[in-house]
């Protein structure tokens, strides 16, 4: 059957093993030196991993593979490690609304004679962690007039409009020659300095590879920027949190697809707005 499963670019990967405990159901391990996907069947295609790769090595594809078996999972690779890792799995399954593999894993669990955890609690990251970008936190942070240093408002500095990439129009002429600014969605709201920073000078595009609908269409409208425009620069800046790797993904793949190589700086904001890469 044709579905969606993870693919590794091995000349990418470094072995580091930083999306392994990301993958609860046990798909990926390092083995040689590279991040391996073991079995088909243990690989549900949602790429909770995707965002942890620093490099950029693991993406979905649709290709023939066996189907996703969640009642070996979970016998085999989900109730040995225990309660955290269950409760990770289980909250992963629920975050995208896989209603049917999540009444298998319960039932797996009941058949086994194991106590189903809280799992609608926070999930620890080290044993997978769910998906952490759908996970309530309240932030702590000073109140803005104790945080301002400065007494007069920050003007704008948006050049363009639209900046949606589901509106933009890739021929626009404001791209020609343009530093390129790729933004998620949520990014504006995390850093406080975001005009000043990082959008000062620049042509903005922004987008979010969770809740989006359209990354083909996306794909297909950056691939005809990069291909049509002389772009000077690229800077992508995304969340910490994994499924916001997808940004930094389809930029790279349609600059791949456009022919050009282009140098792209990427910085990741921490929730608490903070830039920690």
């Amino acid at each position: 059957m044709k579905r969606q499963i993870i693919e590794i670019d091995e000349e990418k990967c470094n072995g580091c093993g930083e999306c392994i405990p990301n993958c609860p159901e046990g798909a990926l391990q390092v083995i040689d030196g590279k991040a391996r996907l073991i079995s088909d069947l243990f690989c549900d295609g949602l790429g909770a991993c995707i965002g942890e790769c620093p490099l950029g090595a693991i993406k979905t594809v649709e290709r023939e593979a066996e189907a996703y078996d969640e009642q070996t999972v979970m016998l085999k690779n989900i109730i040995p490690k225990g309660a955290n890792t269950i409760k990770a799995h289980l909250k992963h399954l629920k975050d995208h609304k896989e209603t049917k593999l999540l009444q298998i894993a319960l039932d797996a669990l009941k058949a086994s004679n194991v106590e189903v955890p809280d799992w609608n609690e926070q999930a620890p990251k080290a044993c997978g962690g769910g998906c952490p970008g759908t996970l309530a936190k309240l932030l702590s942070r000073k109140p803005a007039a104790e945080a301002e240093t400065a007494s007069t408002a920050i003007a704008s500095e948006l050049r363009q409009w639209p900046i949606q990439l589901h509106l933009i129009n890739p021929m626009a002429a404001y791209f020609d020659d343009a530093d390129l600014l790729i933004s998620a969605d949520c990014v504006p709201y995390s850093f406080g300095d975001f005009h000043r920073h990082y959008l000062k000078g620049k042509m903005v595009i922004t987008f979010c590879p969770k809740l989006d609908n359209s990354m083909d269409i996306y794909l297909e409208k950056l691939t005809e920027l990069f291909r049509q425009k002389s772009i000077k620069s690229v800077t992508i800046v995304r969340m910490e949190v994994p499924c916001c790797g997808g940004t930094e993904m389809v930029v790279r793949k349609a600059l791949a697809a456009s022919g050009k190589d282009l140098d792209v700086n990427v910085d990741v904001i921490s929730l608490s707005g903070e830039i920690i890469v």
